[in-house]
């Protein structure tokens, strides 16, 4: 019996912050299994079943997909709309083992066992209920199998050099993402939610990225300025009373400001889990 046929059923409370603006797909696109996934690579081999949950446009799901060829992965996401980029990542790459189907990750309609990994990336920061979904990623895994989970933690972030309006920008994402239902400081807290979703057996790591070259300050901090002001990051906090559009502009323009500077540099840490299923 899959669980989606039980009476009761957890679903998801939470907003998804970001959206899917171009400015927030030009993150998501960068995505690799070895940029961001590298805590889980030594787990993975060919004729596994894995399932990839909040998968976005793909480009983490077509990685694991080659890996474990001719084994399976099935891609999840709560939005119909980015499913449609992931289905063109796959076929791309000529990828035939990849499937996709939208889900909640509280109540994934899949029957027990299903899976040998199940991985979650940046996506436990933006649930309703980070444990109840790591209860249901441990349902669908198969005893001996591995959850996966890996998040960012924006009270962590650090950059150089500092600006009052960067740290304007922090407090403020950091309201408007737990004002929709989310947790930003994801990171240090997934130890602890997988113990509370009955994990017993985890790996706990940290890795960071880090922008620096001229190339990489200016990606970042231009995906950001546009995020602050086009996304659906920028509705939500101007709509939820957090900022004015001349405060977001405020913000874009400090961004960009900082991305010029020669010496700046930017540390994105993250949390990561390996939780084996027994």
């Amino acid at each position: 019996m899959t669980h989606a046929s039980e009476q009761s059923r957890v679903h998801e409370t939470a907003v998804y912050t970001h959206g899917h603006h171009e400015s927030v797909l030009r993150s998501h696109t960068w995505r690799t299994a070895a940029n961001s996934a590298a805590y889980l690579l030594g787990e993975v081999r060919p004729g596994l079943d894995v399932l990839d949950v909040g998968c976005g446009p793909g480009t983490i799901t077509a990685d694991l997909a080659a890996l474990v060829a001719p084994g399976r992965v099935t891609a999840v996401d709560a939005a119909e709309d980015v499913l449609a980029a992931a289905r063109a990542t796959a076929a791309e790459r000529g990828l035939e083992n990849v499937e996709f189907a939208v889900a909640d990750v509280h109540a994934l309609d899949f029957p027990d066992d299903s899976f040998d990994v199940v991985h979650a990336h940046q996506v436990l920061q933006h649930v309703g209920d980070p444990v109840q979904a790591l209860r249901e990623m441990r349902r669908v895994c198969r005893p001996g199998g591995i959850v996966a989970a890996r998040d960012s933690d924006y009270g962590a972030f650090a950059w150089y050099p500092e600006r009052p309006a960067l740290d304007g920008w922090l407090d403020l994402y950091h309201r408007v993402a737990r004002a929709n239902g989310g947790e930003p400081d994801a990171g240090r807290r997934l130890f602890a939610w997988a113990r509370q979703a009955g994990f017993t057996d985890v790996t706990t790591t940290a890795a960071a990225w880090c922008f620096a070259t001229a190339d990489e300050r200016a990606w970042w901090s231009g995906l950001w300025a546009d995020r602050t002001t086009a996304s659906s990051y920028a509705d939500l906090a101007v709509e939820g009373g957090h900022a004015t559009r001349a405060e977001l502009a405020g913000i874009a323009a400090a961004w960009r400001e900082w991305g010029a500077r020669e010496d700046a540099w930017f540390m994105v840490p993250h949390g990561e889990i390996l939780c084996r299923v027994s």
